[in-house]
């Protein structure tokens, strides 16, 4: 492209990394985040720019974590890539240890494997070393965005077929506790399904957004979990708008 070209590409505009509005409503810094300027080979938006402005990220980890205050946590992990941002963000707020649950072929050590469908159909493998989990061990679960739920389950398949702890709806009259590798017509409601009871202390499933996807909704339903979007938004990030 000559210059004259690139020069005319459009950009975002600069950011004001000091700009801080008076009244920091959750999910005020989501308006940070950087919309796509490449065309539908990209994600519809960029929320990694809101890493950027530092009491941005520093708002973001903290509406993440306020569902879980007072809910025992013994480690926070994070899918790669974007949710490792996040995950040791979450992770050094509350002093905790953080596991990358990596894409395959990348970690060197014994590992366990998941097959899944990424948001964008493709079909992928997940892994995580199996040495940092041990049984009962507490997991909060943390990635950028959780849009068709597939990358999310499979984390959560991974955690728990460990024996690590995620979440299950704690209490509640006829609220159960499912796997989650369990089908969705045989989540807690279906009387096809036996009641297990309850993990002891369950933590849970945080992303700035979670989408109204069959996916979504499973997650939503099944887990305890944390987002940043208003309800007043949630429709427009639905419809990525």
């Amino acid at each position: 492209l000559s210059h004259s070209q690139r020069s005319q590409r459009p950009r975002s505009p600069r950011m004001d990394l000091c700009h801080v509005p008076a009244a920091r409503e959750k999910g005020w810094y989501l308006a940070l985040m950087a919309p796509n300027i490449k065309g539908p080979n990209y994600a519809w938006l960029d929320p990694s720019r809101l890493y950027c402005h530092p009491q941005g990220l520093q708002d973001c980890v903290a509406d993440l974590l306020q569902p879980f205050q007072g809910d025992p946590i013994d480690m926070v992990a994070g899918i790669d890539a974007m949710g490792f941002i996040l995950g040791a963000a979450a992770a050094a707020v509350l002093r905790k240890g953080f596991l990358a649950i990596r894409k395959a072929g990348h970690l060197c050590v014994q590992t366990l494997a998941q097959p899944y469908t990424d948001y964008t159909g493709r079909e992928k493998v997940m892994e995580v070393r199996t040495d940092a989990i041990s049984p009962g061990l507490r997991i909060l679960l943390v990635d950028q965005w959780v849009e068709t739920g597939g990358t999310m389950r499979a984390a959560i398949q991974l955690v728990e077929q460990l024996g690590g702890v995620v979440a299950g709806r704690r209490g509640g009259i006829g609220v159960l506790w499912v796997h989650p590798w369990v089908q969705r017509e045989q989540c807690p409601w279906s009387p096809r399904w036996p009641a297990l009871s309850p993990p002891p202390c369950p933590t849970g499933v945080a992303a700035i957004c979670i989408e109204d996807s069959e996916g979504g909704r499973w997650i939503r339903e099944c887990y305890k979990c944390a987002h940043c979007v208003p309800p007043g938004l949630q429709p427009r990030f639905n419809r990525h708008q």
